[in-house]
């Protein structure tokens, strides 16, 4: 199976299965998802999503964001990873947003990265899911997903994930392969104990084809 039939298996096979995905971060608006986004680095969305709604009915949006502390912002998100660097990232964000954009959240990716707590990942996020632009931000989920099933060989960057994947994957569907990946590599394609008999698309997989040979191959010397 060459790299192109590959990856029309998988669109394929989630089209199918999955054909609506979304993330899984409570949000109601551009700037709640850039707030959420910028907490769930390195930490859970069930984590963020518990301490969300406190801090948007405190600070619902850039403007209210922009007056308060870090210090302020801290009390709400302390049960996050990293609450002091997040804090931070957070009000300078709001300062800037409000300063430069006028409190409203830019598409552009350059822009958004001029933004405090903002790097590719998050702003390859805001720029899929709200603006549904075709850009792929790879987390640990998308990156460990690509390399096993085979969508990428050897990719040792998110950055050259993120290349292969774009150029493989048609354009109007970028935006919500994001999730497929995401999503798969959470609840099926795990990190430490992969799910692979339940996988839809075991057959197509070279991580799971890897074991098949490798089990074929000890029981032969069994014999």
């Amino acid at each position: 199976m060459n790299t192109g039939e590959r990856y029309q298996r998988v669109i394929a096979f989630f089209e199918k299965e999955r054909p609506i995905a979304n993330s899984e971060l409570n949000y109601r608006n551009p700037f709640e998802l850039l707030v959420a986004v910028i907490l769930s680095a390195q930490c859970t969305d069930k984590r963020v999503n518990m301490i969300t709604p406190a801090l948007f009915e405190a600070y619902p949006d850039a403007e209210s964001m922009a007056s308060a502390s870090a210090e302020d912002i801290f009390e709400y998100i302390k049960s996050v990873s990293y609450p002091n660097n997040k804090s931070r990232h957070l009000a300078a964000m709001s300062r800037t947003l409000l300063q430069e954009f006028g409190g409203i959240v830019p598409d552009d990716i350059n822009q958004l990265q001029r933004l405090q707590g903002v790097g590719c990942k998050t702003a390859n996020v805001i720029a899929s899911v709200i603006y549904n632009k075709p850009t792929m931000a790879v987390d640990t989920h998308v990156f460990r997903v690509a390399n096993r099933i085979g969508l990428t060989t050897n990719s040792k960057t998110p950055l050259q994930t993120e290349l292969t994947l774009t150029k493989h994957i048609p354009a109007d569907k970028i935006p919500i392969a994001h999730h497929w990946l995401i999503l798969h590599g959470r609840y099926v394609c795990t990190a430490r104990k992969p799910k692979c008999m339940e996988c839809g698309i075991n057959e197509v997989c070279k991580y799971f084809t890897s074991k098949l040979k490798a089990g074929n191959r000890n029981t032969e010397t069994d014999k």
